[in-house]
């Protein structure tokens, strides 16, 4: 059992609600802690914004290195993997979804995990 490091993207179009802005690293550190793989992470943290905030759309994209990869088996050094989880308006617009992976490509707002 080994952890895992990297960047987690959030991203909401609300409806109403909002959270403030120090609310969402908040979220992603709560399943952060928790003994978890990262495909589960993702979709657990997409899933908390839109039962909280009942948005328009919610997106996250983790991205992330393996020490278990690094240290063990393949033994690859710098591979990352990358999931994604895309609700509402993410999912049905291709052009909402675009912009957002177009955003973070450019390395708008990363936070750390």
């Amino acid at each position: 059992m080994l952890p895992f490091i990297g960047r987690a993207h959030v991203a909401y179009i609300p409806k109403g609600r909002v959270i403030g802005l120090s609310k969402i690293p908040r979220i992603v550190d709560l399943f952060a802690r928790r003994f978890q793989v990262q495909e589960r992470m993702t979709r657990q943290i997409a899933d908390m914004l839109y039962q909280l905030l009942k948005p328009q759309g919610a997106a996250v994209v983790l991205e992330a290195i393996h020490l278990c990869s690094m240290m063990r088996g393949v033994k690859k050094h710098g591979a990352s993997m990358t999931t994604s989880a895309m609700m509402g308006l993410f999912r049905s617009k291709l052009a909402t979804r675009q912009e957002f992976l177009d955003s973070i490509s450019r390395g708008a707002g990363p936070l750390r995990i």
